[in-house]
């Protein structure tokens, strides 16, 4: 029973228009919590069996390396947790919500350090491979998220129309990108020469491994990886880094907030806010 309801689960947050990543890490969380109880029905928990999981989590040795778990992992499962039980008692499934009125310690963030326009313009340089230049473009000049490369189909990129379309974006919201002409030409040029060269396995993907395959995150993450090591950049760098800079950049030279909030697809206005206040402190820096 419990398996059939972490399927339903799913499915429901598919039908909400929840990321890939949140469908599988959310049931995974819920998953983690109910065979730690060896629970076999959900009517039966209270708040005492989420605090002592809540407990246990804290003490829980990582399963990949050395230490425990960070205080944003522990939240993933208290995110999981909350929307878990709102599906249970919205859908008639439980009639008291266990973690409702609880609280929770708040994780500490630490504030993501955009590169510099410098910064942005070494990884250029040290792009060796057209789609490694591609790489850059995708998340840097188009601001994409990580699912949104991974998802991009070669169909949602009109190069003479200088348009890129994100048709699987957060929350199931669709926007087009603008591109610029280098951009344009860049992305066109992987497409024409490099691709091409490649035996593509999957015929749709815009962006392909050697192996002819999708490029998947984690292939996105080594491609980035191996191109800052190249550099002499120490800063921490990620692909999120570089939609986080490119948001800070065109906000430092004068872009409205609404328009940021609109390229970067961002649902709220407060999401984009994040980044006018990255702004501010680097005002305050100089």
């Amino acid at each position: 029973m419990i398996e059939n309801q972490i399927k339903d689960f799913r499915n429901y947050l598919v039908q909400l228009g929840y990321s890939k990543s949140s469908c599988y890490m959310l049931p995974e969380c819920v998953k983690d919590f109910l065979e730690f109880h060896n629970a076999t029905h959900t009517q039966e928990f209270n708040t005492d069996h989420i605090k002592e999981f809540y407990e246990w989590l804290q003490q829980r040795p990582h399963k990949r390396k050395p230490g425990g778990l960070s205080e944003v992992y522990i939240n993933h499962h208290v995110y999981a947790l909350r929307v878990f039980f709102n599906w249970l008692e919205d859908t008639g499934q439980i009639n008291y919500n266990p973690i409702s009125a609880m609280k929770f310690k708040t994780p500490k963030h630490h504030p993501r350090q955009p590169l510099t326009l410098q910064e942005i313009q070494v990884l250029f340089e040290s792009a060796t491979t057209k789609r490694e230049t591609a790489l850059l473009h995708l998340f840097y000049s188009c601001g994409l998220r990580r699912n949104e490369a991974v998802s991009l189909n070669s169909r949602d990129i009109h190069f003479k129309q200088q348009l890129l379309y994100v048709r699987e974006g957060k929350g199931a919201k669709r926007r087009a990108v603008p591109l610029t002409a280098r951009v344009s030409k860049e992305l066109e040029s992987y497409y024409l020469e490099e691709r091409i060269q490649v035996m593509a396995r999957d015929t749709e993907a815009f962006m392909l491994n050697k192996t002819g395959t999708r490029m998947s995150g984690n292939s996105y993450n080594r491609s980035l990886k191996a191109m800052l090591e190249r550099t002499q950049i120490t800063k921490e760098a990620s692909l999120h880094h570089l939609r986080h800079s490119i948001a800070s950049h065109l906000l430092e030279r004068g872009l409205t907030v609404e328009y940021v909030r609109d390229f970067l697809g961002h649902a709220f206005l407060e999401s984009t806010q994040i980044y006018t206040k990255v702004n501010q402190w680097q005002l305050n820096k100089l």
